[in-house]
């Protein structure tokens, strides 16, 4: 079986962080985007997708084995990076899995959680994590017949669209706690994480 595609969508701007960059934030010592990196390797071959360089999020990932793509329009928002990104999925992929780089519980087992789940429920479109208590969340994998549908996406809503287009195949897969949906956007969330962590 071809290995499922993942792409793990790191080109935004983190403008709730206070001129901080949140994917340079440390999680388990080492840098959000790293940890993000190092976890989708573990499940499949990954696409980074990243802001126009030089940008030091190309620094904290060197030397990992991941294809990075450049997206020279990222301020347009999360769609830029899923159309550039798109271009780079093998043509034999029968499915591609999206993933946000700025979860920081999401583990290698969540990951091949939602794979195992698209092997064993083929008859859907769309496969997502979900919390404990099945709230939608990440990471999602779409079948190859919506490819073109992501590759024409515009704005930053995301694949919600196309989600949404196809409310009736969808298979949410419940991950431990909150990990398909616990992100970190402000200074505030990642002292709150922070503090939980270390009670």
């Amino acid at each position: 079986m071809i290995p499922l595609p993942i792409i793990l969508l790191a080109a935004g701007q983190s403008r709730r962080m206070g001129g901080k960059d949140k994917l340079l934030q440390a999680v388990d010592r080492m840098p959000l985007l790293r940890r993000s990196l190092e976890t989708a390797l573990q499940a499949g071959p990954t696409i980074v997708a990243l802001p126009p360089k030089p940008h030091p999020r190309y620094d904290v990932i060197k030397g990992l084995d991941a294809q990075m793509v450049e997206i020279p329009d990222a301020v347009e928002g999360m769609n830029a990076s899923l159309r550039g990104a798109m271009r780079h999925v093998p043509p034999e992929a029968t499915a591609v899995m999206v993933l946000l780089a700025d979860l920081p519980d999401i583990t290698p087992g969540d990951l091949k959680a939602v794979i195992d789940t698209v092997q064993h429920h083929p008859d859907n479109l769309v496969w997502r994590g979900a919390t404990a208590n099945g709230k939608p969340g990440h990471p999602v994998v779409f079948h190859r017949s919506l490819f073109d549908d992501l590759a024409r996406l515009t704005g930053d809503e995301g694949a919600q669209a196309v989600v949404r287009a196809h409310a009736d195949r969808v298979c949410l897969v419940p991950l431990p706690d909150q990990n398909a949906l616990l992100d970190l956007d402000t200074p505030e969330d990642w002292d709150a994480w922070h503090q939980k962590r270390n009670a």
